[in-house]
């Protein structure tokens, strides 16, 4: 039986909130001389997330703009750290949580490609070697020398896309990775993410709001609303009441 690979207990996030200073000094002097220009406050994100994945799932996370699906996985990538509760990862981290992260804008995409890798913890050596395989799918051409700053976002996504899928993660995080890029290139990233899951020892959590691809890469969907678990069960059933509870509002 595969193991559990991933673990939330009780996890909150919550960000504190500063009164913005802003209207000018005169209005600051008055909010001041009131006792409020200090004044702070928190915004809760997570209100206590619960889960495990085991080793080999593909697990959806969807949920409206807001809910705290980003800032689940930021904290999965360990770039986020969690105001209480305990997250436990039992294996090595790949993730895309954004177009151009982790990439240095002056370098080339051939150059980022290996410092990426090195990033994530791999050797030079091993990067290198599959370092055509990386670059034959990306299908960015001449442009793999050219630095990166003169790529577009549909050309980011592909180099980073690239990276991930050819290096052979063990788990796999990504966020909106079929928002961006033509239609083609998102079925190419569809089918390399199948090819995947066929290994049975990639574990995959992905936030999309393209349910279809959910439903044809997922077997389990998690549905984060106000912080929470509303849904966790399989893909099929919690699209259905999603969707229903979309319409409705």
């Amino acid at each position: 039986m595969n193991q559990t690979v991933i673990e939330l207990v009780d996890v909150h996030k919550e960000y504190t909130i500063h009164n913005a200073a802003g209207g000018g000094y005169k209005l600051w002097l008055t909010r001041f001389l009131q006792g409020k220009a200090l004044e702070r406050h928190t915004h809760k994100v997570l209100r206590g997330i619960s889960f495990s994945v085991r080793q080999g799932e593909c697990i959806g996370i969807v949920g409206k703009n807001g809910a705290g699906k980003s800032t689940l996985l930021g904290m999965l990538a360990n770039v986020i750290k969690p105001t209480t509760g305990r997250i436990d990862i039992r294996r090595k981290v790949f993730a895309m949580l954004e177009l151009g992260s982790g990439f240095h804008p002056d370098l080339t995409g051939r150059e980022n490609i290996l410092l990426n890798g090195v990033i994530l913890g791999l050797r030079r050596r091993e990067v290198q070697a599959q370092l055509k395989s990386i670059i034959e799918f990306s299908e960015l051409g001449d442009f793999i020398d050219q630095p990166i700053r003169t790529y577009s976002s549909g050309m980011l996504a592909r180099l980073g896309f690239s990276i991930l899928v050819q290096l052979w993660p063990q788990i796999l995080l990504l966020d909106e990775v079929f928002a961006v890029g033509d239609v083609r290139f998102q079925e190419k990233c569809r089918q390399a993410l199948f090819r995947l899951k066929e290994r049975k020892d990639v574990t995959i959590v992905m936030v999309s709001h393209d349910m279809p691809s959910v439903l044809s890469l997922c077997e389990r969907v998690i549905w984060i609303e106000n912080g929470l678990v509303r849904m966790d069960a399989d893909a099929a059933s919690v699209a259905a009441e999603y969707c229903r509870c979309m319409e409705e509002a």
